[in-house]
């Protein structure tokens, strides 16, 4: 069953005269449960795409429905509150305010919500337990590394138990091993129930999804739209076809 349905989805950016073509007639069916990486080069739409399926950013033409939802109609109080409702967003840079702790940094989001402020740490100390970092709650982020840093970002992305994740390079910033760190854990999250999304350049991250899009010049290549799985041959095939040419 297809949690996200994008249809017909054009992106175009105006810059003075110009109009630059960021999506061209993207159409994809996400299902519940699924953990898909979105692959390509860069200005290929990557991160247009993930904006637009965050409801961040408003299609230029097509229709993007959540759990049967059309999200772009709906007026921006209505999308912000969906989007704290069915979507967490982990960043490449963390994007954690310094002068919190951690604990404070995942309640975060509950702060919008009706929970009292020892539910909210109650919340929060529930999902660090989670992702390993129950005994590092009351530190500073610059007291972390960055394995934990994202890790950190990773539960404030849970606490409201969204049902989608949508992750920006969520290993750009470290290094092979603490990257596969963060990707086993988000592969038991996965498991756990959530959908995960991922912008990803990195190959290696290829083995821990179910599946891989992938965008050229905004477009979808072929297979692509309606949810077929690739296996990992045909996966390194595609990662390969996108390097450049030397």
């Amino acid at each position: 069953m297809s949690l996200i349905r994008l249809r017909n989805v054009h992106k175009i950016y105006s810059t003075g005269k110009e109009q630059v073509p960021a999506l061209q007639d993207v159409s994809l069916n996400i299902g519940q449960k699924e953990f898909v990486a979105i692959m390509g080069p860069s200005g290929s739409g990557k991160s247009s795409l993930l904006s637009i399926l965050g409801g961040l950013s408003h299609p230029t033409k097509g229709s993007v429905t959540v759990d049967n939802i059309d999200v772009y109609a709906l007026d921006v109080e209505q999308r912000a509150d969906l989007r704290r409702e069915y979507v967490g967003f982990v960043f490449q840079s963390f994007q954690l305010i310094p002068y919190l702790t951690v604990a404070e940094n995942v309640m975060l989001p509950l702060t919008v919500t009706a929970y009292s402020r020892q539910e909210q740490g109650s919340k929060a100390i529930d999902i660090l337990e989670k992702v390993g970092l129950r005994s590092k709650a009351l530190r500073l982020p610059d007291e972390l590394s960055g394995g934990e840093q994202q890790r950190v970002a990773i539960a404030r992305a849970l606490v409201n138990q969204p049902p989608i994740i949508l992750a920006d390079e969520p290993t750009g910033n470290l290094d092979s091993a603490t990257s596969k760190e963060i990707m086993d854990l988000l592969r038991v999250l996965n498991d756990a129930g959530h959908t995960f999304i991922i912008v990803t350049h990195n190959p290696e991250n290829t083995r821990y999804v179910d599946r891989c899009i992938h965008l050229r010049d905004g477009k979808l290549c072929d297979g692509d739209a309606e949810g077929e799985q690739l296996d990992q041959a045909s996966m390194r095939d595609s990662i390969a076809s996108m390097q450049p040419k030397i």
